[in-house]
């Protein structure tokens, strides 16, 4: 299972969602995609505003700053992997820390 745990300042993602083979799981694909398309745009928006490390066994986002932007694409990005939570809950859980979003 993928455990997606969101604090007031980092969001980190570990886990494999076991939906299929390594190279063939779609769960897996749709949250790298999507967690490398924020971080992506964040970087190119403002590098300074996240700190990201992927060590194939966490990816861990640490909000440095927040403007506008940022906290919108953070937003969406929780969002998308909401979605996903619902659409596959054997394999994917997400825990906030907090009550607020990013």
């Amino acid at each position: 299972m993928i455990t997606i745990e969101i604090k007031k300042n980092s969001i980190s993602v570990k886990g494999h969602a076991n939906w299929s083979d390594v190279g063939k799981d779609i769960v897996c694909a749709s949250v790298s995609s999507i967690i490398y398309t924020t971080v992506n745009g964040i970087f190119n928006i403002d590098k300074s505003a996240i700190k990201f490390k992927d060590n194939d066994k966490l990816l861990k986002i640490d909000i440095m700053h927040r403007s506008t932007v940022v906290v919108i694409l953070l937003n969406n990005m929780i969002g998308l992997l909401e979605n996903l939570e619902v659409q596959y809950p054997e394999n994917i859980k997400i825990i906030k820390k907090e009550e607020k979003n990013v």
